[in-house]
């Protein structure tokens, strides 16, 4: 099973990014997603979720204006779109396909 996570990178304040997850080697259609936000010094927290379908979805109450979450099982990806980046937003972003963890890709909020 490998997860991949790309599409971070260095972001000025109100800035979007689109994060995307890529998963191989499982049945990925069969399987709930999460993503998540590991800021620096702070434990990881949940900001999304998907189920199988993508047709129910979770998004975290602070973020849920900003943040949006979509899967495609044709591909086996998954995006999180970002904006009106902020400085906070700043951090390892992880997404979780099953139990399986990819290694993040880090996100920089600065002017």
């Amino acid at each position: 099973v490998q997860v991949v996570e790309s599409g971070g990178g260095l972001v000025q304040p109100g800035g979007s990014l689109r994060l995307s997850c890529a998963a191989s080697g499982v049945t990925f259609s069969t399987l709930g997603l999460g993503w998540y936000h590991q800021a620096p010094g702070k434990e990881r927290e949940l900001l999304a979720t998907l189920n199988r379908s993508g047709g129910d979805t979770y998004v975290s109450d602070s973020v849920r204006e900003r943040f949006t979450v979509s899967r495609d099982n044709a591909k086996n990806t998954s995006v999180l779109q970002i904006k009106n980046l902020k400085p906070e937003d700043t951090g390892m972003y992880y997404c979780r396909v099953g139990l399986s963890w990819g290694q993040g890709t880090q996100v920089t909020v600065s002017s």
